[in-house]
């Protein structure tokens, strides 16, 4: 489904990714995990278009959509629900699940919406209420849930679990892995690198821009090298 190869990212000076190949089929959960200024965000933001590629090619389905405009990106399939949530604080939650199918007409959004309400209850029960006013478990939910309302085929999701307390963590798990149930291709990157090696199919280590291992996420898993850096083992 996406396939990345020798892909560049700069911000100024600073080479932020360094050749990246990487792929990701149809109904996999991919997970990308690293320390903190690995690279991990700025990968994802170069798949939707919002951060501009320097080198290297990204084909999304056999078409190339590297440097392609974000919102051509959403419409061939990808969305993405960004690191710290980013919902609209003044916005209603109804208001905001309408932001994420922007490009749909009206009549088009009843199936998204029940799709979102089924997956997110507890969405539905607070279609008037600012965004601003959720909890951040509730947040992380609406942003999931307005990234799943353009009906995306890959969904790109940046540390859903960042500053949870660990009752809803299980929960976030649980709704990624029945989003993926459901058909969807994802991407995950997440500091809980033992929740995202539990739920992923295939598991990549990213290092100060560059790709140092790849594989199956079990395999991955018992590592010794990512057991140390990123697992808490010895």
């Amino acid at each position: 489904m996406l396939n990345i190869s020798g892909l560049n990212t700069r911000y100024g000076q600073i080479h932020a990714l360094k050749g990246i190949d990487m792929r990701i089929e149809k109904g996999e959960i991919v997970t990308l995990i690293g320390s903190n200024g690995a690279g991990k965000s700025t990968l994802l933001s170069t798949i939707a278009g919002l951060v501009p590629a320097s080198g290297g090619e990204i084909l999304f389905q056999g078409e190339n959509i590297t440097n392609m405009a974000p919102h051509l990106i959403v419409k061939r399939g990808i969305s993405m629900s960004p690191e710290g949530r980013e919902v609209f604080p003044a916005l209603t939650v109804a208001q905001n699940l309408r932001l994420g199918a922007y490009s749909k007409k009206t009549g088009e959004l009843e199936d998204s919406y029940e799709r979102v309400y089924a997956l997110f209850p507890r969405l539905k029960e607070r279609l008037p209420q600012p965004a601003g006013t959720l909890s951040g478990g509730e947040q992380q939910m609406l942003a999931i849930g307005r990234a799943l309302m353009a009906d995306p085929v890959l969904l790109l999701l940046d540390e859903p679990s960042l500053g949870l307390a660990p009752n809803l963590v299980l929960l976030i798990f649980d709704l990624i892995q029945s989003i993926n149930d459901q058909g969807v291709t994802i991407l995950l990157i997440e500091q809980n690198a033992n929740a995202a090696l539990s739920v992923a199919h295939r598991a990549y280590v990213l290092e100060t821009g560059n790709i140092t291992l790849d594989g199956p996420a079990e395999e991955l898993s018992q590592n010794d090298a990512v057991r140390r850096a990123y697992l808490g083992g010895k």
